[in-house]
């Protein structure tokens, strides 16, 4: 490609770089690339209960000529985006939600070890050496010049204090979140936008508490996501308990058999990429 080629892509990418929202649809825009490489490469499958598994097929990426270049478009944009422009719940819960799927997604494309895709994001270290910082801690993704922590996406800003003032921290936001993991909650083939954040949220809650990865009743024990475990308090002080959280969101008959459960047991977190051979459903 020559050079003036290249320096006529560059610049036209760079001027369809919204760096304000002039609309409610400035999120969509602003994740058109990340949206076109759901669109492509995103499995959803629908279980018959209306549960939900979705896989990403991370070779299939690979191999479409078109990845690459939708990644640096997509980081671009969001390295000149201004996050003060972020004025209403909708539009920054929206805004975080997607930066943080869109750059777990970008992570493992783009950093392979050895050239191969990894197993688990744990391979990114942080449990075979503690002594350096894991993929959530890592302060390496640029957003309006600042470079940000997965972390620091979602427990720093989407469950932070200053939303939580805000009445913006929402505990569906584990149920949207994706770390590119099998027992992760289902990543999803459309874009959160401030359209649909609120009603997405809570299809992606309703539909985990119908998968039994995510949650399963066993006589008087409820068998949960460790999810649960883990951020026991922010489901607790949203609804008052665990149990009450899944009477919101939950089926009507799903509701009914954890009501009737005295006992909690914590399913154990399946950290597989998130990839189609790793689901059983998707190999039946």
């Amino acid at each position: 490609m020559s050079r003036q080629i290249t320096l006529f892509l560059t610049l036209a990418a760079l001027s369809f770089v919204p760096k304000a929202f002039a609309d409610e649809d400035g999120v969509a825009r602003i994740y058109q690339p990340f949206s076109e490489i759901l669109e492509r490469h995103l499995i959803e499958n629908d279980l018959d209960n209306d549960g939900l598994v979705s896989a990403f097929d991370y070779r299939a990426a690979l191999d479409d000529k078109d990845t690459m270049e939708l990644l640096w478009r997509q980081r671009t944009r969001l390295a000149e985006f201004d996050i003060d422009t972020l004025d209403t719940r909708e539009q920054a819960i929206a805004f975080w939600l997607n930066a943080y799927n869109f750059f777990m997604i970008a992570q493992v494309l783009e950093e392979r070890p050895g050239g191969k895709l990894i197993d688990s994001v744990w391979d990114y270290d942080g449990r075979v050496n503690p002594f350096r910082a894991n993929i959530f801690e890592r302060e390496q993704f640029n957003i309006g010049g600042e470079n940000y922590s997965l972390d620091g996406m979602e427990k720093g800003i989407l469950l932070g204090d200053t939303y939580k003032e805000k009445g913006w921290k929402e505990a569906r936001v584990h149920f949207s979140v994706n770390c590119a993991s099998v027992g992760c909650p289902p990543l999803r083939a459309d874009i959160f936008t401030p359209h649909n954040i609120d009603e997405v949220m809570t299809e992606n809650t309703r539909r985990a508490f119908n998968t039994e990865r995510h949650l399963r009743v066993d006589g008087d024990t409820l068998h949960l996501t460790s999810l649960f475990d883990w951020y026991e308090n922010h489901f607790v002080n949203e609804e008052g308990s665990i149990h009450e959280f899944i009477k919101a969101y939950a089926d009507e008959d799903v509701a009914d058999k954890v009501v009737a459960t005295r006992h909690i047991r914590f399913i154990d977190y399946d950290w597989s990429l998130n990839s189609p051979e790793n689901f059983p459903e998707f190999n039946d």
